[in-house]
């Protein structure tokens, strides 16, 4: 609404809300409420009315300004903790458009191909990949390990320039 000037167009939009809204999984919301309450990135806030407030806090706003998913950059830690990050996934066919993305955007942050469907990485990457999961609706088929032994680590070590 904030885009349209007209007013006609708000109207169509307010009369359309009550259709998207039955179309919204409430379990799905739920979770994903319950998961911001305890990262602390939203608030519950009590109305005099009886209702219920959700506001985003300082912290989910800067979260949110932070993963811009075309700038989005994972920071390399001065020091190297010796743990390989492993992003696995079995994404099925029907979801192809968001595997490719995953898997295209996997590239261009610097990860490793490990097999087709497993990549690595040497820095802690956890909040980058599941926000990178949810944005492409794949979150379900995407795991991420953190593992201290890998065969070929000598091949990963120059891949990365570590000693």
């Amino acid at each position: 609404m904030g885009l349209s000037g007209s007013p006609r167009v708000h109207w169509k939009i307010i009369k359309n809300l009550p259709k998207a809204w039955k179309e919204i999984d409430r379990a799905t919301l739920r979770r994903i409420l319950r998961e911001f309450k305890y990262d602390r990135l939203v608030d519950f806030r009590d109305e005099k009315d009886g209702s219920v407030s959700i506001v985003i806090t300082e912290k989910g706003e800067t979260l949110a300004m932070r993963y811009d998913p075309d700038k989005m950059q994972i920071a390399k830690a001065v020091r190297w903790d010796r743990k390989w990050r492993m992003v696995i996934f079995d994404i099925p066919e029907k979801r192809r458009a968001g595997r490719d993305a995953l898997r295209e955007k996997l590239k261009k942050l610097g990860f490793y191909e490990f097999q087709k469907s497993v990549w690595v990485f040497p820095y802690s990457c956890e909040r980058e990949i599941k926000f990178l999961a949810e944005f492409f609706e794949v979150q379900q088929f995407v795991r991420i390990l953190t593992v201290q032994d890998v065969s070929m680590d000598a091949d990963l070590k120059l891949h990365f320039g570590l000693n």
